[in-house]
């Protein structure tokens, strides 16, 4: 229920607050009051564009303010949407002067996206003219499924179609990865079968390369090791025969004073790795191995590594073996999403059994409640001076499941006997529409529950009897829901659990509006101008008492 509204610095708003209670709330006013302008306020709740030409002071910002009293039926939106649940939620636009806007639910800033969400759960404002819902085979659904009790199975059923959509999407997206995966497939193939070969595991570029080199070098390698030996151990002019003699000399001194100890020690040391590094030549001298064979399996290897590298554009083996495991992951995830578009398409199956069942549950509801749908549409038609007015509904199956079932939805009417049923936005007149909305949200009162509903003279054009039963009909509407109703018609403005007249007066020599409460007595005086106008006769005093009666 919409408990409070609170407008600041919009259009000729200067401040204004009102108090709304529960039952038929009337709301009336002269032509150009500023109706309109409280009405495109609360339309910024709903999440609206907002228009930086309303703001009437461009030094501070503009303040739209609703308060709704809400039941805990609403704290899952509060959860999903990580928001402060409070009984009394306060929903609040600001306009800012350099043309942006703010949203907010409970002081928390939210977007225009999750603001509607909510502000249209709780509050629906139908205008004179407003009538294209009506058309909508949404809305169209939705007044069946109200009076078909459908409201659980079509929330059912709607879970179930969700998911359905995912698994869908999923499916298209593992396909189009499959496809484009198998257009690469022999390529990548080809390359891991590459990277296979190359032994990257038991590969060692520095070796390799090391190797390489000792092969091209062989002959220079063996030249130099030979002259090595020959300067080193050569008989007579050989370095190590000097050294030996050297080291005999030294072990004599080092006897006969032990000060040569040490350096005779240090000597003797070195003199055995010096052999130690001379053998170890002779043997790497031996395993020299020079071969034209060998040097060319090497340089294949190599040429194949460096291939691998520049085609890859890597640096290292370490890179490569990443490639190749990629590759190979890869390969494996064809299979893999194989198995998985299987596995989707089989709950799919299941999903599309479960949905036909309920969509069929859902079908013959409809077509169980639409006889009692048609007698009371027409018993209200008739009621508002549509006395020959006629309404069907058609069901036709569809190919596909939709948001609603398996079917298609549309509303036919005639307003006058002796013509055929047409569909009915190409049916419906101008003067029809108000009273067959009014006479839906009526029926849709009884049997769903509705937000806050704002008509804004949805009655305009009827008059005498069909004005009164208009009134009636609304103080109906109203005991099963909050009713606010902008009107000009006397008959309705008595109907009213509560009266409020929106007023236009010169403050200051400044124009602006302002929405005030009425007592009994001012609620009469109001209903007898609407009746008599400007000059207030005593007919029209009796007559607002008879209609207040």
């Amino acid at each position: 229920m919409l408990s409070r509204i609170f407008i600041q610095n919009f259009a000729l708003i200067d401040s204004l607050e009102i108090t709304l209670n529960k039952g038929l709330q009337v709301i009336t006013g002269e032509t150009g009051a500023g109706k309109s302008i409280i009405l495109g306020a609360l339309r910024l709740i709903l999440g609206e564009r907002a228009d930086a030409k309303s703001i009437q002071n461009f030094e501070v910002k503009s303040i739209v303010e609703a308060e709704f009293a809400i039941n805990d039926g609403f704290k899952t939106f509060f959860d999903e949407n990580d928001l402060d649940f409070d009984h009394h939620t306060v929903i609040r636009r600001e306009l800012l002067p350099n043309g942006k806007s703010r949203a907010f639910i409970n002081d928390v800033p939210v977007t225009l996206e999750t603001l509607k969400m909510l502000s249209t759960k709780l509050i629906d404002i139908h205008s004179q003219f407003e009538t294209s819902n009506l058309f909508d085979e949404e809305y169209q659904f939705r007044i069946i499924d109200g009076l078909s009790k459908n409201k659980t199975l079509i929330l059912k059923y709607q879970k179930e179609f969700s998911e359905h959509k995912k698994l869908l999407r999923e499916l298209e997206n593992l396909k189009k990865q499959l496809s484009e995966g198998n257009k690469e497939s022999d390529y990548k193939a080809f390359l891991l079968n590459e990277l296979m070969e190359a032994n990257l595991d038991d590969l060692d570029l520095e070796e390799l390369q090391s190797q390489v080199k000792r092969q091209e070098n062989a002959e220079t390698i063996t030249e130099n090791l030979s002259q090595i030996f020959i300067k080193l151990d050569a008989e007579e002019i050989g370095i190590l025969d000097s050294m030996n003699d050297v080291k005999g000399k030294l072990s004599k001194v080092a006897d006969l004073s032990h000060e040569f100890t040490l350096l005779n020690q240090r000597f003797h040391e070195n003199f055995l790795e010096f052999k130690d590094i001379l053998f170890e030549l002779q043997d790497e001298a031996e395993k020299m191995e020079t071969s034209p064979e060998i040097l060319a399996d090497l340089n294949q290897k190599l040429n194949a590594v460096n291939t691998l590298l520049l085609k890859h554009s890597s640096n290292s083996i370490e890179e490569l073996k990443a490639i190749r495991n990629q590759i190979s992951g890869e390969q494996n995830t064809f299979a893999e999403l194989e198995d998985h578009i299987a596995a989707i398409e089989q709950k799919l199956t299941a999903s599309s059994v479960q949905l036909d069942e309920m969509a069929k549950d859902l079908s013959a509801n409809r077509k169980k409640s639409i006889p009692n749908f048609i007698k009371k549409i027409e018993a209200l038609l008739k009621q508002l001076g549509l006395e020959k007015a006629k309404i069907e509904v058609e069901l036709t199956d569809s190919a596909n499941f939709t948001n609603f079932g398996k079917e298609n939805i549309q509303l036919l009417f005639q307003a006058n006997s002796g013509f055929p049923l047409k569909p009915i936005q190409s049916a419906i007149s101008g003067g029809e529409r108000s009273r067959v909305m009014l006479s839906i949200k009526k029926l849709m009162a009884e049997n769903d529950e509705l937000p806050t509903l704002i008509l804004d003279e949805i009655d305009t054009g009827v008059s005498g009897k069909v004005a009164e039963e208009m009134g009636n009909v609304m103080k109906e509407m109203a005991e099963d829901m909050q009713l606010i109703v902008i009107t000009h018609l006397a008959q309705v403005a008595a109907k009213g659990n509560e009266n409020y007249k929106v007023i236009k007066e010169e403050v200051s020599g400044k124009t602006k509006s302002n929405i005030i409460p009425l007592n009994q007595e001012e609620k009469l005086q109001e209903i007898a101008q609407l009746l008599s106008g400007s000059k207030i006769t005593e007919a029209a005093i009796s007559q607002a008492k008879e209609l207040m009666k």
